[in-house]
């Protein structure tokens, strides 16, 4: 169960991750038009539903899989 949890937490970070750096799924230039000054959040909205949930599945994969 924790396995499967695992790499459910793998699959979505990974799948976040590359979402965020290509261009057409995220117009990052856009999002800095619409947010101004509060853009910076786009980031840790970002690093806390890509490479963390990414790190936590790896983590839990190592440990409990």
């Amino acid at each position: 169960m924790v396995a499967a949890i695992a790499c459910l937490l793998i699959l979505v970070g990974a799948l976040v991750t590359v979402g965020f750096w290509v261009p057409r799924l995220c117009n990052r230039s856009r999002l800095k038009d619409l947010l101004g000054s509060r853009y910076s959040l786009v980031y840790v909205v970002y690093v806390a539903n890509g490479p963390m949930l990414l790190i936590l599945g790896v983590f839990l994969l190592l440990r409990f899989g």
